[in-house]
């Protein structure tokens, strides 16, 4: 490591017709962006990062630590695929996500858990109520970051732990190149061939591409309150792990 309330039903953003979303990240595009990618979104998943995911998923489990009884909040939870680990550890996990359409394909496939949507600049729940959230793959989507990153801390409980995995940058300068190449070629190619909505995946190059490096990361979520941040690179750096307690 290196230092550095409301249900489905009632979601407050209405999906509108949009292919994809622009990099200002207004809610209601990133919203009806998902909703049209959630058939297919955890097998798109799969095939775009070469099965990698699945192992970074292991990773924020461990890192978050669930124990029987505590309350976790999984934010951008999707379809609840990053949930149900925590279901089986015996905490009891809260998929929270802004996009109907994938809380419904997840409400489908995995009734038992208790889908929440919400906004992660503004969200449902009471001060102090978890004692660990964590968001994957998500923050980079959030319209305000740093907003998001301070809600997070309100809900938490004193003590409580922050756990955030998002893309990030190569450490290595030569793999640097080749992957960026991958993000704003190869994989808008391979989303057309898996993906039912594959100008969505340009967003997701453009975006990996705007969002900091490790410090920088690092350096909001301290501004945003939290304590003793640390990072973890995961496959070179494209994916980083980071950590911080209330």
């Amino acid at each position: 490591m290196h230092r550095g309330g409301t249900t489905a039903a009632n979601v407050t953003w209405k999906a509108v017709p949009v292919s994809r979303a622009s990099l200002d990240k207004q809610p209601h595009e990133v919203a009806a962006m998902f909703d049209q990618v959630a058939e297919r979104y955890d097998l798109t998943n799969d095939v775009l990062s070469m099965g990698q995911d699945r192992r970074w998923r292991r990773v924020v489990l461990s890192a978050v630590d669930a124990q029987p009884g505590e309350r976790v909040l999984d934010l951008a939870a999707g379809t609840g695929t990053s949930s149900v680990p925590f279901a089986l550890a015996g905490a009891t996990v809260v998929p929270c996500d802004f996009s109907v359409g994938m809380l419904r394909v997840g409400k489908q496939a995995r009734p038992r858990l208790p889908f929440v949507a919400g906004d992660a600049t503004r969200l449902p729940f009471a001060d102090a109520t978890f004692d660990a959230v964590t968001i994957s793959f998500g923050l980079r989507n959030v319209h305000d970051p740093s907003v998001g990153l301070a809600e997070m801390l309100r809900v938490t409980r004193p003590a409580g732990r922050l756990v955030v995995c998002e893309f990030s940058t190569p450490t290595n300068s030569q793999f640097r190149t080749v992957y960026s190449e991958y993000l704003m070629k190869a994989l808008p190619a391979v989303a057309r061939r898996v993906s039912s909505n594959p100008e969505s995946y340009v967003y997701l190059a453009e975006s990996i591409q705007a969002w900091p490096d490790q410090q920088g990361l690092a350096t909001q979520i301290g501004q945003a309150g939290w304590r003793s941040v640390e990072w973890r690179n995961l496959t070179g750096g494209i994916v980083a792990l980071h950590r911080a307690t209330r």
